[in-house]
Formats: structure tokens, sequence, C-alpha cells
């Protein structure tokens, strides 16, 4: 049974591997282009293992910021984070020792993966759900060393290189559009977003959006119970 769950958790991470090898090893020469070696790169993705967050605070460490602006950037780019752990609580509420790991590492792409798992035994859920978010963790972890070493040996200019975090939103979103039946909230989360933008700018949006999508899936979901 467990290796059933393995090759399912292997199979349904194949498009992160792909994004996060890509995606990491871009970090990777990101961060070395600013002076810090594979160590850093490493480390950053064990222990901050935040796509985009890392690449800010790659920044934020160039430019010596100050310990309380990384604290509030860190807020702000994360805070989407604390919706999708509310949306959580129930399928980790049994994890046991390994609910703390599941919460650390709850990214984007693992998260769009924990909530459309494939089929199977209620019970293999838990399994699944750590598998998927080790399984992703280590993907990233090994495109951004990838990515420092290969940057220490092959310089060239890192200009555009972050637009592949962008890219693998996308490529998850698409992938996510093709196997759901139901469009709803892909087209509530398009919508809300591209609200926000125009009322709040590139700047202040995210969190507005999140807001509104929250709102909007919370409402959406009591009238399909209502149907039901």
């Amino acid at each position: 049974m467990k290796k059933e769950v393995l090759k399912k958790a292997l199979v349904a991470s194949v498009p992160v591997l792909s994004g996060y090898l890509v995606i990491g090893l871009s970090f990777g020469v990101v961060l070395q282009s600013r002076g810090y070696g594979p160590l850093w790169a490493a480390a950053m993705s064990a222990f901050i293992y935040a796509g985009s967050m890392q690449f800010v605070a790659v920044e934020l460490m160039s430019s010596a910021a100050s310990l309380f602006t990384v604290a509030l950037t860190t807020l702000m780019v994360n805070m989407r984070h604390v919706f999708y752990g509310l949306s959580m609580v129930d399928r980790y509420k049994n994890a046991g020792k390994a609910k703390p790991y599941l919460i650390f590492a709850l990214t984007d792409e693992t998260y769009s993966l924990v909530c459309n798992p494939p089929e199977m035994a209620p019970e293999e859920e838990k399994s699944f759900y750590i598998l998927v978010s080790v399984l992703n963790h280590i993907y990233w972890i090994a495109g951004s060393l990838l990515g420092s070493i290969l940057g220490s040996v092959l310089p060239f200019s890192t200009e555009g290189i972050d637009f592949a975090l962008t890219a693998l939103f996308v490529s998850v979103f698409v992938e996510q559009w093709l196997s759901a039946k139901d469009h709803v909230p892909a087209l509530l989360g398009l919508g809300a977003s591209a609200l926000c933008l125009l009322l709040f700018g590139a700047d202040n949006f995210l969190i507005p959006a999140m807001l509104l999508i929250l709102l909007g899936l919370t409402l959406y979901r009591k009238r399909e119970e209502a149907r039901a």
C-alpha cells in the first residue's frame, strides 16, 4: 500500500519537480550572483522554503535591510499562507507528529496537490500529504543547490531569470484547470485578483485579493452546500 501511495505522490508531483528544478536553479543562480554560495542556497531552501520570499530575501540581504523590514516584508509576501492554513485544518487535524512539518511545507504548489489528491483510500491520504510535501521540498533544495553550483562556474546575466516563478504558477493553474470539472473557483480567483490589481496597484493588491477570494469561495461553497 505504501508503495502505491509513493507512486501516486511521485506522479502527482512531476509538474512541481520540473518547475521547482527550474525555479530553484534560477534562485541559486541569482543568489550566487550576489556573492552567496551553495551552502547559503541549501540552507535557505531547507529552512525558509518560500520561493517568492527567497527571491525577495536575496535583495533584502544585498541591501542590508533591517530586521523589521525583513519581518514586515515576509509577512506581506506570505500572508496568503494564512488562508491556505485555514482551509487545511480538517485535512491535517489527524496528521500527528507530522503536522508541524506539513504546515511548514505548505507551499502554493503543494497546496494545489493536496487539495486535489488522486483517488485513494481515506487511510492513505495522510501518507500522500506527507510524501508530496517531502518530495516537493527535496525538489526545491536540489534545484537551488544545482543553480548555485552552476552559477559559480557558468557566470551569465541573471536579468529576468526570476520570471520562472511566475511561469510555475501559470503551469500549475493550467494543470488544475484541465483536471478540475468545476472552474468557478479558478474564475473567482482570476476575477478577484484582476479587480484588486486595478484598484490597489501591483504593490498592494495581494492581501485584498486574498480576502476577496476567501469571501467569494465561502459564499460559493455555501451555495453549493445549499443545492446539495
